[in-house]
């Protein structure tokens, strides 16, 4: 609950019409409505999600920009952040409330991603669609449960809840406010990439992904990797003649996990509270072509955690030196050695700066709308459109609804109530960021 006196007249119109909207069950249709579009990253749903949100971008007033993205161009730019999906499209989509006047007055850019990953295995979700959200009941409380609920279409309803209240408040905005809907953030961040390249950049920028009831001010990154591994193929009656290329990785994955203790063993303040703040995982492994054959080749592919302020280029030093010691230590390896390559997501780390009044602002925002205390501060271990917002020049946050917990898991839930309360703050931190008239 919110006290009346920490309100001013404009901002508890703006709160009660989107109070209005949470109980007329106009939040919970829209993310029913926004799931039911499954837009896995790569796929041409990513472009069905992007209408669906310019559909509701149109009939607030604002400057629609919906294009599709010069993937050559994109691809060719020297900072382009790599993708893992295969895709021949991307669409960007940019709405923007400029009122008459604003060009000098603060802007501000509420931003969210529409893709999500694969449901998985379906037989986990029970006899559910997980394409089809639903309201169950949780520990949480009362949740929409479905593909992408938490990571992160919840986050994005919110957004655009805050802004229809504002218009259906009829409050002037003194300053420039706009929604940055993009795609293909969770294989690399194309989608923001494109979005910045084509100038929509903004002051400050609050992305609404699952923060658990904190706010998240930095990032650390995420690195892809693919590790071929060499051996020697022999009859598996006669192993000893050959040299197993899963006992060679072995090793070798040994000695990168080695690696991962040594680098997170001092972590900065913003990610203490993580059991592993910077993890290294394999997450594919490919080896052998017959039961009865020494395997000559394993392919292992996973990704790396860049640690706050490390560049990606000395993350990837680090890495590779590792892997050339436990090489020159082998007596396999040492003539053979493994060969490493990086493709796909590469994200680098980012963070707000220290002492920006954004911070601020989005604490009391939440402490305001939920009449608790003002939510701490802390690190993700995960890249986030964040840090390429950072790297052009613009401030970033993440304060949204749900637990990056559920986030890809089977039955992802996000709890109702968060998502009103993140629509509440964004809207506050519209209001107080872009100023009224």
């Amino acid at each position: 609950m919110t006290a009346a006196g920490d309100l001013t007249d404009v901002e508890a119109r703006v709160l009660s019409a989107l109070d209005d909207t949470a109980r007329e069950g106009r939040l919970v249709a829209d993310l029913v409505d926004l799931v039911a579009v499954p837009s896995v990253t790569g796929t041409a749903a990513e472009g069905d999600a992007q209408r669906w949100v310019a559909d509701r971008l149109g009939p607030l007033g604002a400057d629609v920009d919906l294009w599709r993205m010069d993937l050559d161009a994109l691809r060719a730019d020297a900072g382009f952040p790599g993708t893992e999906a295969p895709r021949d499209e991307a669409w960007g989509l940019v709405g923007t409330l400029r009122p008459d006047g604003a060009q000098d007055a603060p802007s501000l850019v509420l931003q969210g991603h529409v893709d999500v990953v694969p449901a998985g295995d379906l037989s986990a979700w029970g006899d559910a669609d997980p394409f089809a959200a639903r309201v169950v009941a949780t520990p949480d409380g009362e949740a929409v449960m479905g593909r992408g609920t938490c990571d992160m279409k919840a986050g994005v309803v919110a957004a655009l809840a805050a802004l229809e209240a504002v218009h259906r408040a009829g409050v002037r905005l003194r300053g420039t406010v706009a929604f940055h809907s993009v795609v293909s953030e969770e294989d690399g961040g194309l989608g923001a990439f494109g979005t910045l390249a084509r100038g929509h950049v903004g002051d400050a920028c609050v992305i609404p992904e699952p923060t658990g009831r904190r706010v998240v001010t930095a990032n650390a990154g995420a690195l892809t990797f693919r590790l071929d591994v060499p051996g020697r193929a022999a009859h598996g009656s006669s192993r000893y003649e050959g040299v197993s290329a899963i006992e060679a990785f072995a090793r070798v994955h040994a000695a990168l996990l080695d690696l991962e203790r040594e680098r997170c063993a001092d972590p900065d303040p913003l990610m203490a509270g993580y059991e592993i703040p910077y993890p290294l995982s394999i997450g594919v492994v490919r080896a052998g072509d017959w039961a009865s054959t020494v395997p000559d080749a394993l392919v292992a592919e996973g990704r790396y955690g860049v640690r706050l302020d490390e560049s990606p280029d000395d993350a990837r030093a680090a890495f590779e030196a590792r892997v050339a010691e436990v090489c020159a230590g082998d007596a396999w390896l040492r003539d053979h050695p493994v060969r490493v390559t990086w493709s796909g997501g590469q994200f680098a780390s980012g963070r707000l700066p220290a002492g920006h009044a954004l911070l601020g602002a989005a604490q009391q925002a939440w402490a305001t709308v939920t009449g608790g205390p003002e939510p701490a501060p802390r690190g993700g271990p995960y890249g986030s459109d964040l840090r390429l917002y950072a790297a052009a020049g613009v401030p970033t946050l993440h304060l949204g609804p749900g637990d990056v917990r559920q986030a890809h898991t089977a039955r992802e839930y996000v709890p109702v109530e968060e998502m009103h309360a993140t629509a509440r703050a964004l809207a506050l931190m519209v209001l107080r960021h872009c100023g009224t008239r």
